[in-house]
């Protein structure tokens, strides 16, 4: 086992790599000098040049990604053009705000859709699983920003429930974290939830399972449901992932203070130190939650044990 997450966490190496060239090369393709939004509009052409120096934007894009490399696997993810602050420290004060999104949005896209999956597994072609589909298929096609408008118009404008944005205490996660955990999280685990039921329902050990005498309910919700949770937590790992990289257009529908809102400001400012690290550090944490749900399904499941420690 140990040699599997030894190998996982070197397989990062190029992932990482992969990742920054890519931002790095589009930021490049970006129009803009980000030596004139640096200076301000007032700036004279040699102000300009002054701070393309300083910045070290007048050196050959490879050799400013090779020094970025460099400072990178030495824990250095540079200094934002705007302030004086490390990117790394940065990230870290809005990282918080935007974990408690994603895991707020996730609970309750789990909370809702794994009874759905469940019931519409159980009353496979009912009323009720055509409209669990039906709910799945509209959460899958509906844009998160759109639904955020609506509840903002409803219950914070119309009925005064919630904020309609920024951070004001636990009420003001709850409407982001609806609209977040609404979209594709909760139709993704809907689907996953139900497909997994159905094959476990299948099995054999089923129809031992009522035969020794257990009621509906137990056979459902303990035999099938135990026999099926690795499927459910193959999707969860992948909507948590999607939740993450999602959350940037809610955060600004929103105005919350995550990460989100801190890569559209450092896009709009063409801050590539600030875009990069963030944008690095949210693959290395996602890769890693990856990694964690990897060695869960290890102690889950034997028989994925024993492939991990060949």
């Amino acid at each position: 086992m140990y040699r599997y997450i030894l190998k996982r966490i070197i397989q990062l190496i190029p992932v990482m790599l992969g990742v920054t060239f890519l931002v790095f090369f589009i930021l490049e393709l970006t129009p803009g000098d980000p030596a004139e939004l640096v200076a301000g509009v007032t700036a004279t052409p040699e102000q300009i040049e002054v701070t393309r120096e300083r910045l070290g934007l007048n050196q050959p894009m490879l050799v400013r990604y090779a020094k970025y490399i460099f400072n990178m696997f030495q824990g250095d993810l540079g200094t934002s053009y705007y302030s004086t602050d490390a990117v790394f420290s940065l990230f870290m004060k809005y990282f918080p705000a935007t974990l408690a999104l994603s895991l707020a949005s996730l609970f309750f896209a789990t909370m809702i859709a794994i009874p759905i999956g469940i019931v519409s597994a159980v009353k496979q072609g009912s009323l009720f699983d055509n409209l669990g589909m039906g709910m799945a298929l509209i959460g899958v096609s509906m844009p998160s920003f759109w639904l955020g408008l609506l509840l903002i118009l409803f219950f914070s404008l119309n009925l005064k429930w919630f904020p309609s944005g920024g951070f004001k205490g636990l009420t003001s996660l709850v409407l982001p974290a609806i609209t977040l955990g609404c979209a594709a999280p909760m139709a993704g685990l809907v689907r996953a939830t139900r497909s997994a039921m159905l094959d476990s329902m299948a099995q054999d050990y089923m129809r031992t399972a009522r035969a020794e005498g257990f009621s509906e309910k137990v056979v459902v919700w303990v035999h099938a449901l135990r026999n099926a949770l690795m499927p459910i937590l193959t999707s969860w790992g992948m909507q948590f992932s999607a939740v993450m990289s999602g959350a940037i257009l809610t955060e600004t529908v929103f105005s919350w203070p995550g990460v989100g809102r801190l890569v559209v400001d450092a896009v709009n400012r063409r801050d590539t130190p600030l875009i990069l690290g963030t944008i690095t550090l949210i693959t290395l944490f996602i890769s890693l939650v990856n990694l964690v749900i990897d060695v869960v399904y290890a102690y889950a499941d034997p028989r994925i044990k024993g492939q991990y420690t060949k």
